[in-house]
């Protein structure tokens, strides 16, 4: 690899270059949604996220194979299912379809698996037995639970003590947030009325914790490269599915690079429906909003630092990517200089340079946008003089090229495929207007173009149209 990345590691608590266990692959993990209703844009703020990790590794040269699980087993999904009067899977089906579909609106790339958590229930019951083998395990009223006092590296992601926790306490819900540690529930007790398994461990079901410790290593290994989500699944999730694996496997580590992403606020608050501050994607799109806009604002800021999610906020990503794709057009519809041009190729280069070493830098995507941002205004400065060569606009198609590969927010063509077609037959219609000096016809397209919101520019190089801003 020609550049070392480097990742901040939650578990060391350090800015770590990143070593892959096998040379040029890269073993990627990411927490997914469970599927209980649409997921909000705090969920979609992680997964841009993480879209940005898998994209930049692949343009640094790796061969990523990236899991994200599904979770459809939980004490969520059985009170949808049951409100609703239908079995799990049909319940749990329309959210995983919701899920596909609001991850490609955003333009977030495919993981190579989606496992569903219910399609691994025999690798989850394997790594309870090799638990109970290990001597972690204790029993009661049917439920298997994880002794965490059997396992001294407890704590070492999140910073809970383990000394303190309570002789004999103990968690079965499958979420809890305070920093309280206590044995936690691996297989429950089959409950009257909730889905349930027949399996060596009595008839019952997974906790949520087992889950995913299954699905990872059953396609990644014991030991893999990153695990990444939010900060929220920090602890307890994220705790629990070391102490499991580990003291299953006696390998160590399970993950080597552990990465989070920091919590979305909306208007400096908590998200909460009570606060009617809580959205989802649809919620966003129903409103008018771009979905290249909302990616823009979700990925504008690092992930490891709060995100204030507003609306002045997404009405600047709207007007920064509408820029974006006004700087494209004009590009794409300039000719190129006759001469060397107002861009220098070796300035295009020392960008792509900067925009790499800013995600190599723990995905600094603030950076990484401020970067791009300076070279085109440097592009419209020579679009408005000189022009831009042959050779620099080669150089220029590469760059974007590469931030379109890591971040994916350059509008492909921001006007619709037929009304790009009539707008560019308008300006020829206006040019040999022009060209047989009848002013009046050229200005009547220039007013009609702009009552439409488009904008003509008369350059040395011909004219070029873009929508206002």
């Amino acid at each position: 690899m020609a550049r070392a990345i480097f990742f901040f590691n939650t578990m060391s608590r350090r800015l770590e270059e990143f070593q892959p266990r096998e040379a040029g692959k890269a073993g990627l993990y990411t927490c997914g949604p469970t599927v209980y209703n649409f997921v909000h844009i705090g969920n979609l703020r992680t997964f841009v996220c993480e879209d940005v990790l898998r994209r930049t590794l692949k343009a640094f040269g790796y061969a990523v194979t990236q899991v994200q699980n599904l979770t459809d087993i939980d004490d969520k999904t059985i009170r949808g299912a049951a409100a609703e009067g239908v079995s799990l899977r049909e319940f749990t089906d329309r959210y995983a379809r919701a899920f596909f579909e609001d991850i490609e609106t955003l333009g977030i790339e495919r993981a190579e698996f989606y496992p569903r958590a219910t399609d691994f229930i025999p690798q989850m019951v394997a790594i309870v037995r090799r638990l109970e083998e290990r001597g972690h395990t204790y029993t009661l009223d049917g439920s298997t639970y994880y002794r965490i006092a059997t396992f001294p590296a407890y704590g070492r992601l999140s910073g809970i003590r383990p000394e303190e926790v309570l002789v004999g306490a103990r968690v079965d819900t499958d979420e809890y947030e305070k920093e309280d540690a206590r044995d936690f529930v691996l297989w429950k007790a089959a409950k009257p009325g909730e889905p349930y398994w027949e399996t060596e461990l009595g008839r019952g079901r997974p906790g949520w914790h087992l889950e995913c410790s299954a699905m990872s290593m059953h396609y990644l290994g014991e030991s893999f490269d990153i695990h990444a989500g939010g900060v929220d699944n920090i602890f307890p999730h994220h705790e629990n599915e070391i102490a499991q694996s580990e003291g299953a496997t006696g390998v160590v580590p399970f993950v080597r690079y552990w990465l989070h992403a920091e919590h979305l606020v909306v208007e400096g608050q908590k998200m909460s429906k009570s606060l009617g501050n809580f959205f989802t994607l649809r919620d966003l799109l129903e409103r008018g909003h771009s979905p290249l806009a909302i990616r823009y604002l979700l990925l504008s800021v690092p992930y490891r630092q709060k995100l204030n999610f507003t609306f002045e906020g997404l009405k600047g990503a709207h007007s920064a990517v509408e820029r974006l794709g006004n700087t494209l057009r004009r590009l794409a519809t300039s000719p190129p200089a006759g001469g060397d041009g107002d861009l220098d190729p070796g300035l295009v280069d020392a960008m792509i340079d900067d925009f790499d070493a800013a995600m190599a830098d723990d995905l600094n995507t603030a950076r990484a946008l401020a970067t791009l941002h300076t070279l085109l205004t440097r592009v419209n400065q020579a679009l408005d003089g000189g022009g831009i060569s042959g050779p620099a606009r080669a150089r220029l198609d590469a760059a974007l090229g590469r931030v379109q590969q890591v971040l994916g927010i350059l509008p492909t063509d921001s006007v619709p495929a037929e009304e790009n077609a009539e707008v560019v037959a308008l300006v020829r219609e206006r040019e040999a207007a022009r060209a047989a000096r009848d002013f009046a016809r050229a200005d009547a397209i220039r007013a009609e173009l702009g009552q439409r919101g488009i904008v003509l520019e008369d350059t040395p190089h011909g004219t070029v149209w873009h929508r206002k801003t």
